[in-house]
């Protein structure tokens, strides 16, 4: 009976002693639990102080004076011109690179004792900034098609100077200095140019020519400089100037002042282009669809030194700009081809890609979400038509508004007749295919 009570005894005192280490712990847990929390919010009261800490700063803080220097005196003083006049001898940080302090160079300088603080980025204008942020998509050379001579012509002048540049020491040439993309419109100048600039890993400036021309007298010829500066802080860069007709014209010595401040601008890019360094990695690329009218001294070797003509596609390239095209397009059944480009005698790139347009939209006519090989056949009849028809009404514009006295009865009367022709053309192409025209 003894030992039962015993034995009871030890199981109480057992029992009691886990549950009280059972309480502890979980006392323990929620203490933790406690503490983590407030570790957070220690964590947060810290964030909070120090930006608290930093806006008090920034308040009682004094601001900086940009300044750009003008010449070094000595390894630690130069003369430094602020941006509200005087000039001034002022001493630089250590922690400053003083090598990277040259002529030009912005920098910030003290309120009070007009110490050089830091080094500031050059300044840039924000037309150029814009500029350099166009993106020239994904292209690859696969898309561009056609143009394979026009390929490898342009990747000598831009890309091997950019990759290989010892390629040119070693052989003893110069390497050329840009380029001019000339040809009718909608043949891919453009396209092309975006082509190797999305190849290069590089930087890449698109210009519209026509956005550089300002009507205050020096504004573009200074646009010129901030873009050639730019490009050259950022190499390797690619320069695209498209329709350079609008400042690259042939100069006369007559004329208003608005036409000599585009020869001015003219004067500045001719004098930037020179201004490169032989193996320096800036390219220019230009494009126009009147290389006419441009100026002879922008064509003399030294500064366009390969002229690149991309012309109309040949009937070849025409199926291979069509399959491209056409790739992306949902269609259904076999495409004949061949029977479309047959039809697209004289068409450019961009006609080709509105054949396509015009047969997705012939599609969706027909309530259909795929295209089939007779809307291809009636998009390239349509643009047919109205390209002949335009064609007829520029040739008939030049001999005077007097030959036409009723423009709609003319424009009628054209759009038959082309209509007669090419349905005539068609019938002969085609007769064994469709059966005629009806």
């Amino acid at each position: 009976m003894v030992d039962s009570t015993g034995g009871t005894a030890a199981e109480d005192e057992r029992a009691r002693i886990l549950s009280n280490y059972k309480r502890k712990v979980s006392e323990h847990r929620e203490i933790e639990a406690r503490l983590k929390e407030l570790r957070k919010k220690e964590q947060q009261m810290q964030k909070d102080h120090d930006k608290s800490e930093n806006d008090i700063k920034a308040l009682q803080s004094v601001g900086q004076i940009v300044g750009e220097v003008l010449k070094q005196l000595s390894e630690e003083k130069f003369i430094v011109k602020a941006t509200n006049g005087p000039r001034y001898v002022v001493g630089c940080r250590r922690s400053i690179n003083k090598e990277a302090l040259k002529q030009g160079t912005r920098v910030a300088l003290d309120m009070t004792t007009l110490t050089i603080m830091r080094q500031l980025p050059r300044e840039v204008d924000p037309l150029v900034y814009k500029m350099s942020h166009e993106d020239p998509g994904n292209i690859s050379y696969a898309e561009v098609g056609g143009l394979a001579e026009q390929i490898r012509e342009l990747r000598e002048v831009v890309e091997l100077p950019l990759l290989n540049p010892d390629l040119f020491k070693r052989v003893g040439i110069t390497p050329p200095k840009g380029c001019l993309l000339y040809g009718p419109p909608g043949t891919g100048k453009t396209l092309l140019a975006r082509a190797v600039a999305s190849q290069l890993d590089c930087n890449f400036l698109k210009v519209v020519s026509s956005a550089i021309v300002d009507k205050y007298i020096g504004e573009s010829a200074r646009m010129i400089r901030e873009m050639f500066n730019y490009a050259r802080d950022h190499q390797p860069c690619i320069v695209f100037m498209d329709e350079i007709d609008a400042i690259g014209g042939r100069r006369f010595s007559e004329g208003t002042s608005a036409d000599r401040e585009i020869q001015r601008t003219l004067m500045e890019l001719l004098n930037q282009m020179d201004g490169f360094d032989s193996l320096g990695k800036v390219k220019i690329i230009m494009a126009t669809n009147r290389p006419d009218t441009l100026d002879p001294a922008l064509l003399r070797p030294g500064r366009l030194d390969r002229k690149i003509e991309i012309g109309l596609p040949n009937e070849q390239s025409r199926l291979e700009v069509l399959k491209i095209h056409a790739s992306k397009i949902a269609k259904h059944g076999e495409i004949d081809y061949e029977a479309v480009v047959k039809l697209s005698e004289g068409f450019s790139g961009a006609d080709l890609r509105n054949v396509c347009t015009e047969a997705g939209l012939f599609a969706i006519r027909a309530e259909r979400e795929y295209v089939v090989d007779e809307d291809f056949m009636k998009a390239v009849r349509k643009v047919a038509d109205a390209k002949n028809v335009y064609l007829l009404l520029a040739k008939n514009k030049t001999m005077g508004d007097g030959w036409v006295s009723d423009r709609s009865n003319f424009l009628m009367t054209g759009l038959k007749q082309v209509v007669i022709i090419v349905k005539k053309d068609a019938e002969k192409l085609l007769v064994e295919k469709v059966g005629g025209f009806g």
